[in-house]
């Protein structure tokens, strides 16, 4: 299996953007998290490296997003089933060029992928809303303001938040606190390694 460095200097060969990056690590460490809470403790490190390596094409290939990733997966010699993971988080959703992503989330971490991805977007955007700029202080209530207000966070579709949901058979309420949870547990860890790599 490809090495957690491996797969951020596949993922930095193909993202500059610290956004990007950041999103990248973000996930990652809800990943790895969701999978140490949901008894697959053993494969944090692969959960983790799925959910890092989940945008690699977006940044150059925004248009066919999901399409372009088995390739440049391959390339960095990722095996098959990290990239029908990657590829999965897009399932049901047509990209820029006008095709479908097809390829439907099965094992449990692929649901979580997809219904944590859109989400850890929009609880970054309501964290730098507050004072602290912080997750760590953020109650559920405030959150669930936050998702029910159309104009906030506009970018981060509910429609595939609550498709994830459904996917793995949760109440919305569930995987907003849970993802809330991973995120307030894990931002320490990501804020340093987001000041490692400036």
């Amino acid at each position: 299996m490809i090495t957690r460095d491996e797969a951020f200097e596949l993922l930095k060969k193909y993202n500059k953007d610290p956004f990007h990056i950041q999103h990248a690590l973000t996930v990652e460490a809800v990943m790895k998290w969701y999978a140490k809470e949901l008894v697959y403790g053993d494969n944090a490190e692969y959960w983790g490296i799925v959910g890092l390596l989940h945008d690699i094409d977006f940044e150059l290939y925004p248009e066919e997003h999901c399409l372009k990733a088995p390739e440049l997966l391959k390339d960095g010699g990722v095996s098959e089933d990290i990239i029908h993971a990657v590829c999965s988080h897009g399932y049901g959703i047509t990209v820029g060029c006008g095709t479908t992503i097809d390829v439907e989330p099965v094992h449990e971490m692929e649901k979580v992928l997809f219904a944590a991805d859109e989400l850890t977007g929009l609880i970054g955007a309501a964290a730098l809303m507050r004072p602290s700029k912080s997750t760590k202080d953020m109650e559920l209530k405030s959150l669930k303001k936050k998702y029910k207000s159309k104009g906030f966070a506009a970018g981060c579709s509910r429609e595939v938040i609550e498709r994830g949901a459904d996917q793995l058979g949760w109440e919305l309420d569930k995987l907003l606190e849970m993802t809330l949870q991973a995120m307030a547990a894990t931002e320490d860890t990501l804020n340093e390694e987001l000041a490692a790599e400036q």
